[in-house]
């Protein structure tokens, strides 16, 4: 079955380089608003019996769910032979429960809605919390990449004597994970309580890490505060400047900012959102991800 990628605007990049991977053409659409605010789609490329593979990481989904929808159907009845969607960032996965009276479980409403459209649906580390598997919310084909091993690779290729510190006692079941892909040793943040505002936050084992580069991870950095914090711990512990990994570049208000302003020696993250801190690149497990899928429609 021949393929063909379209990009939603701002997915360009990501969407040659997996074009590239899965020998694939890149198709031609414009898409654009009309005076009144409506969205007006139009596909240029010949799609009539192809897989078309739509590229649209979905961070502020609102403004892209409606030209992604149209897109879909457009390819459809021009003869498309299935859409499938390449969502590396996937939004509405938060709300999974009501929380509050008269709440709706919106995680389930957004994967209705995509399923309604799209055929298959391959993502990178969603936030799965009380949710054990993406196939409770979607009802088509999927997958969930997990980006442990790309940045394993990334800290044995780029960074000499790293350490990695985890915030707390949450996170160390996943920076264990990444520090035995990558070779290295890890420790975790403890607190110790005196009082309800009073909190002592100690590094263990800090003597033998004082020449070691500290290596934060975490899979979304959206306020960046946790980080914030734990950069301040360790410049008091003594340690090295650190360098912060994240997955999703999601970067609210001036967290970026707050973040590069904190004492850190570098931000990298993933190409799942694009940001200037892209470091980490996706697009060779996720072009393997969708062919596999392909298979499944």
């Amino acid at each position: 079955m021949k393929t063909i990628l379209f990009s939603l605007p701002g997915n360009e990049e990501l969407t040659e380089l997996m074009a590239t991977k899965m020998d694939a053409e890149v198709g031609q659409a414009t898409l654009r608003k009309f005076p009144d605010g409506e969205s007006y789609t139009r596909i240029l490329s010949d799609v009539k019996d192809k897989c078309v593979v739509l590229v649209c990481t979905l961070h502020e989904p609102d403004e892209k769910l409606l030209p992604l929808y149209f897109l879909s159907h457009t390819a459809k009845s021009l003869g498309a032979m299935c859409t499938c969607l390449v969502a590396p960032y996937l939004a509405y996965m938060r709300q999974d429960k009501v929380f509050n009276e008269g709440e709706g479980v919106t995680s389930g409403f957004f994967g209705k809605l995509i399923s309604g459209f799209a055929d298959s649906i391959t993502t990178v580390d969603p936030h799965l919390h009380r949710i054990s598997s993406l196939g409770e919310v979607y009802q088509i084909p999927n997958k969930v990449i997990h980006a442990a091993d790309a940045i394993s690779n990334w800290i044995k290729e780029n960074i000499k004597n790293p350490v990695l510190i985890g915030p707390d006692s949450e996170s160390e079941q996943w920076v264990s994970e990444v520090a035995k892909n990558a070779g290295a040793p890890f420790i975790v943040l403890q607190k110790m309580r005196h009082g309800d505002r009073d909190v002592e936050v100690s590094v263990p084992d800090v003597d033998i890490y004082k020449d070691a580069t500290p290596i934060l991870v975490d899979d979304i950095i959206s306020t960046a505060r946790t980080m914030i914090e734990t950069v301040q711990h360790l410049k008091k512990a003594g340690m090295k400047p650190p360098i912060c990994v994240g997955i999703h570049a999601v970067f609210s208000g001036n967290s970026y900012k707050d973040l590069l302003g904190s004492g850190v020696e570098k931000i990298v993250t993933c190409n799942t959102i694009p940001h200037p801190t892209n470091g980490i690149d996706l697009s060779d497990i996720m072009a393997k991800e969708v062919k596999k899928l392909m298979h499944q429609i």
